[in-house]
């Protein structure tokens, strides 16, 4: 258990400091915590907690308290499991009850190094979202770049298994854009203040993470559509290829057809064949064949086919 006071900076107190205290506060506890201290809390709220039954990040608002849930995804791991954990929000401060650590890590950095002018629980939840997202505009610059990477590879028909990493991307990219979209209602449920908790002036701070989400969000989507492009891109090239191997083998064939056509008529070896008996027959055959083979090269070179 981790209590804290919100004044100039996030400073750590004791259970006991949190009931008496002008200052709001910041609670982080576990599972089992919350259910032995909910009435010290004053909060009478039976809702799903449990890190086995989150499954998106969510704000509900409740007659005496604000609730909901956070699903952060890894960063690292765009497509692995959720850091998942709950909240509850009353005006007094809030409440964390995780088991995972995540919410206690992200306090302890506010507590680190975040320093406030006009310190308030608005501004805090602000600092303690902008945790989940303050990396994210290097993270998707670096998506771009190595999407910029394989377009590079497609058009150099590099085959380095761009198709497995191109479908990766585009999956964390689709996990992305759904985080993002509940980020973007999140946002929009406590900007709405619908129960009171929140004074008006501090309500710039969830319309400013709103705004940094939506355009988070509008990046994430051209990353997406660009994932999109190159898939397209990779299909025209393999189709390119095949055009062209279909070229050279309909080339080949024009070439060799005529030549089919010479092997076929001298083969039948009738009696009265003059060439046959002739010495100059099997060289002028041969003369005739190259004759054959240069100029449908060069004629097939002059249309732009070889």
């Amino acid at each position: 258990m981790m209590y804290y006071l919100i004044k100039n900076k996030l400073e750590k107190c004791a259970q006991e400091e949190v009931r008496q205290a002008a200052e709001p506060f910041v609670a982080v506890i576990s599972l089992d915590d919350w259910d032995k201290l909910r009435d010290m809390f004053h909060v009478d709220i039976d809702m799903g907690m449990n890190p086995a039954v989150i499954h998106n990040t969510k704000a509900v608002v409740n007659h005496g308290a604000l609730t909901g849930n956070l699903a952060i995804l890894d960063r690292k791991d765009l497509s692995g499991p959720r850091k998942k954990f709950s909240f509850v929000l009353i005006k007094k401060g809030i409440i964390f009850i995780d088991d995972t650590g995540t919410a206690g890590r992200m306090t302890e950095e506010i507590c680190r190094t975040k320093e406030w002018t006009a310190p308030c629980l608005e501004r805090f939840f602000y600092d303690f979202l902008e945790q989940i997202i303050h990396n994210d505009m290097d993270m998707l610059e670096n998506y771009e770049r190595r999407l910029y990477t394989l377009e590079q590879e497609i058009l150099g028909d590099k085959d380095t298994g761009y198709l497995k990493r191109l479908n990766r991307i585009r999956t964390e990219m689709r996990e992305l854009l759904i985080h993002y979209e509940q980020l973007i209602s999140f946002a929009g449920e406590l900007e709405e203040n619908n129960n009171g908790f929140f004074a008006e002036e501090n309500l710039r701070y969830f319309h400013m993470f709103g705004n940094r989400i939506t355009r988070l969000h509008d990046i994430a989507s051209s990353v997406r559509d660009y994932t999109a492009q190159l898939n397209d891109l990779s299909r025209s090239q393999a189709d390119l290829k095949m055009n062209r191997i279909m070229t050279a083998l309909t080339v080949i064939t024009a070439i060799f057809m005529p030549l089919t056509l010479i092997v076929g008529w001298y083969g039948m070896n009738f009696i009265f064949m003059p060439e046959l008996a002739s010495p100059l027959g099997y060289p002028a055959v041969i003369a005739v064949s190259l004759l054959i083979v240069v100029g449908g090269l060069l004629y097939f070179r002059k249309k732009k086919w070889l």
